[in-house]
C-alpha cells in the first residue's frame, strides 16, 4: 500500500514557500493511478508505469512532500453510507471574512468540500445529510445564522458521476 513508511499517509501539507515543481508525464501517471486506487501498491504503481519501485517510491514521496498528494482517502457511496440528500451551497459573504466563515463551515457536519470561489456568489459548499430535514437543518439554522453569511442558495443534487471511476 502506498503511504509513509510504517502506517498509513496522513494529510500533508507542503511548505508554503517551496517552489512548485514541474510534473513530467509519470508523475502524471502516477497520480492517476492513485487517484483511481490509492491503495495501489508501489509494486503496481511502478509496473503500470514502467519504472523501478525504487524510483516510483522515491516520485511518490517527493510528491507527498512538495504537497502534490496532500492525502490518502476513501470515496464515499454517501446514499448506502446513510446520508441521502446531497447538495451544493453557494453563500455570500461579508467581505474579509474569509477565514472565519470557512473555520465555522469546518465545524458544521456533513459539509465535504469548501471553496472560495469568484462570481455571483463567495463560496461553494458540497454537503452530504441524512435526509432533506437535516439538510434544512443544516442550511436554514446553523448556515444562515453565521453573522458573516448574507445570503445562501441551495442546489440539491440528484445524482452524482465520479469521474475518475469513469475513466
Amino acid at each position: 500500500m502506498v503511504g509513509r513508511p510504517g502506517g498509513m499517509a496522513t494529510e500533508h501539507m507542503a511548505e508554503p514557500d517551496l517552489p512548485v515543481r514541474p510534473l513530467d508525464a509519470i508523475d502524471r501517471a502516477i497520480l492517476r493511478l492513485l487517484q483511481e486506487d490509492g491503495r495501489a501498491s508501489i509494486r503496481s504503481v511502478a509496473d503500470r508505469v514502467h519504472i523501478s519501485r525504487a524510483n516510483a517510491y522515491a516520485r511518490i514521496n517527493r510528491l507527498i512532500d512538495d504537497g502534490v498528494i496532500r492525502g490518502f482517502t476513501a470515496r464515499v457511496d454517501h446514499e448506502r453510507a446513510g446520508q441521502s440528500a446531497s447538495a451544493y451551497i453557494t453563500l455570500k459573504i461579508v467581505q474579509n471574512s474569509w477565514r472565519t466563515v470557512r473555520d465555522k463551515l469546518l465545524t458544521l457536519p456533513g459539509v465535504s468540500h469548501i471553496a472560495l470561489v469568484s462570481g455571483d456568489f463567495d463560496v461553494l459548499l458540497l454537503v452530504h445529510t441524512a435526509d432533506n430535514r437535516s439538510l434544512r437543518e443544516l442550511v436554514l439554522t446553523r448556515i444562515q445564522s453565521m453573522e458573516e453569511v448574507l445570503s445562501s442558495r441551495t442546489l440539491l443534487v440528484f445524482e452524482e458521476t465520479d469521474r475518475a471511476l469513469q475513466e
